[in-house]
């Protein structure tokens, strides 16, 4: 099982976010190609419940995995302060500031950002903000008309990403059609996978039962960066 530390990241205009940092299990019989690589996750939405909770299966599994994990909460959740926004716009230098200070504490040379829900439009705004991300992984992410009411303004920034990117959502996500996703990527920048689980909703595959599932498709794709 792997060990975790906790840290707390000053953010932008004075806020402190709670941290977890899941470092990588150091396995014997391998090389490390995964040095200096670090997995930023981000969580689904804090005006919801979104928490760093739920992204804990994920991390703990890509740190046994020998990937170095960070999850953290964003501003107004748990013992982060601040308040949380509306459009997650706030959140986007939430997530820049994680990233620059797991490169000057973690060491790492190289980011992987994944974002679940609305953690996946948000941290898809943050992707050309640190040079060091070298892909990102949506699960999850809400295309749909409804949720663009609120996270709309975030789409542009992903799809004209040239940045490569993996989209694993259910068929029967609920927010967002296979159809709609299609149409997203037609035209999007840049490298871009999409990996669909049959009849699988929303908030089925943000639960902990398809935790093992993401974290070998996350591998999978850091294998193809």
């Amino acid at each position: 099982m792997s060990s975790r530390e906790n840290h707390t990241i000053e953010s932008v205009g004075g806020v402190s976010l709670d941290a977890r940092v899941y470092p990588a299990e150091a396995d014997s019989d391998s090389e490390h190609p995964n040095d200096g690589l670090v997995a930023v996750l981000v969580h689904p939405y804090s005006v919801l419940g979104g928490f760093q909770g739920l992204m804990k299966g994920m991390a703990s599994g890509l740190a046994n995995s020998g990937v170095t994990a960070l999850t953290f909460n964003m501003r107004g959740v748990g013992n982060s302060t601040g308040r949380a926004s509306l459009t997650g716009f706030a959140e986007v230098e939430d997530v820049v500031s994680v990233c620059k200070w797991t490169c000057q504490n973690l060491s790492a040379r190289r980011i992987l950002l994944i974002g679940s829900s609305a953690g996946a439009p948000i941290a898809g705004s943050a992707v050309d903000k640190v040079e060091e991300v070298i892909g990102y992984v949506s699960l999850g992410y809400p295309f749909g008309l409804t949720a663009s009411i609120l996270f709309g303004r975030h789409h542009k920034a992903i799809l004209q990403s040239p940045k490569p990117k993996l989209f694993v959502m259910g068929t029967k996500d609920g927010f967002t059609s296979v159809k709609q996703l299609e149409s997203k990527l037609k035209n999007a920048a840049g490298n871009n996978q999409m990996h669909l689980i049959e009849g699988v909703s929303h908030f089925q595959m943000e639960g902990p039962a398809y935790d093992e599932q993401m974290v070998n498709l996350i591998l999978q794709f850091i294998s193809s960066l």
